[in-house]
Formats: C-alpha cells, structure tokens, sequence
C-alpha cells in the first residue's frame, strides 16, 4: 500500500534526510514510497538475501541480528520510528548484514533503488543529508563498538537505557522490546549480571523494574552515568 502522507504520519515527516523538501519535492518522493503492515515476530528479510530497496520505520520496533558459527544470535541494533537501513544493499549490490525482525506490530516504508536514485541525483541537497545520515550511522557502530569494548557493565547498561528512553520521547516508562537474555547478549554480559545491576539503579533510585519494563526516575542521572 502507498505510504499514510497525512497529519505528519508519513515516513517522509520522520527521516532526517527527507527534511526541508519543498511540496513539489515530497509529492515526488512520496509517490516513491510503498509501506506495509508487519506483525510482532516477522522476519523483514534473513542475513546473506539481496535487496534493491531503502526501508523506513514509520511506526514500531526491530532489531538487527546475527546468527554466529554456533546458531547463536547477537543482537547489533534496534531501529525505531525515523530510522532507515538497507542502505548499503541500495547503493551497492551487496546483500543484507544481518536479520531484520519485528518486535512489535509496525508499518514499514520502502522506497526501490529505481525510484530513489533518480530523486538522489536531481536533488543534491537531500542527496548531502542521505550521506550525513549514512556517517552518523557508521559513527554511532563505532561508538557502541567502543561501548562495548571499553566501559564497564554499569555504563553500558545506562547508555542503553538512556538511548530507549531518548527513543520513546523522553517517556519515564520504557517497554523492553526483547527478554533480558537478549539485552544482557547486546550488552555483552550475562543475565545474572543484567538483574544485578538493575537491581543496583533500582537501589539507587534511578529507575524501578518490573515485568518486562523500565521506569526511569531521574534520567539526568543515569545520562551521567552513561557518560
């Protein structure tokens, strides 16, 4: 189905790169772009399958993952209402990274690499702003590579909590989107360490746990704590 383009509901009012278009512009990119509905637990595409197509998350959340030698999954990001991947399958004729599954009922968007390329290249502006958000992106894997690599479980559970909270509007409650296995995976721990330095933040005040949320009580805090 075509893309919802009312009361700023459409990927094109979500994504960084489709800032400052004109009307004429949006009319163009917007008969671009096709969406569709996803259920909790979708796959969007499997690790090694090529793609000719941008994907945008209008609304929900995904994870990228990976599957190891030995069939175990790391997680490598969640993706939230605004961003966009496949990138790098639409440029290039690469195939996908990684898994792309739904975590809760979503509207993705898509826009093939014969209709974006056209509009990339007679509109240099928003052709700039697509290879800005491409650098952040790069930027932010090093920076949780480095996350992972050189800080301490406690900040990099408060990065994480930091990075859903900023996601969900600075809302005081934060829904998990995976069990506490998969998150203390992308952290890089155990689940017995996960509970235990929750348990600390909870005795500290910070936040209170309960089943499968968060709610952060003094996000200043646990930014400080983040680093």
């Amino acid at each position: 189905m075509s893309c919802v383009h009312h009361e700023n509901h459409s990927c094109i009012h979500r994504v960084p790169i489709f800032e400052q278009l004109t009307d004429q512009e949006i009319e163009v990119v917007a008969a671009a772009v096709q969406s569709r509905r996803y259920r909790k637990g979708e796959l969007i595409f499997h690790e090694g399958e090529r793609s000719d197509q941008l994907y945008i998350v209008n609304e929900g959340i995904l994870k990228l993952s990976k599957l190891s030698d030995e069939g175990k999954e790391q997680i490598i990001r969640f993706l939230f209402p605004g961003d966009f991947f496949g990138q790098f399958a639409l440029l290039q004729e690469k195939k996908h990274y990684a898994n792309a599954e739904v975590l809760s009922p979503a509207i993705i968007c898509t826009i093939h690499k014969q209709d974006f390329q056209p509009i990339m290249e007679q509109n240099a502006r928003m052709a700039y702003r697509f290879l800005l958000a491409v650098s952040e992106r790069l930027a932010q894997a090093d920076d949780w590579m480095g996350t992972l690599s050189l800080m301490e479980t406690d900040r990099r559970l408060a990065k994480l909590l930091m990075l859903f909270y900023e996601r969900n509007h600075a809302q005081a409650e934060i829904v998990l989107p995976v069990q506490k296995k998969e998150l203390a995976a992308l952290l890089g721990t155990t689940p017995e360490t996960l509970s235990r330095k929750l348990a600390s933040l909870e005795s500290q005040g910070l936040l209170t746990v309960t089943r499968g949320s968060v709610i952060i009580h003094q996000p200043q805090r646990l930014s400080e704590l983040a680093g």
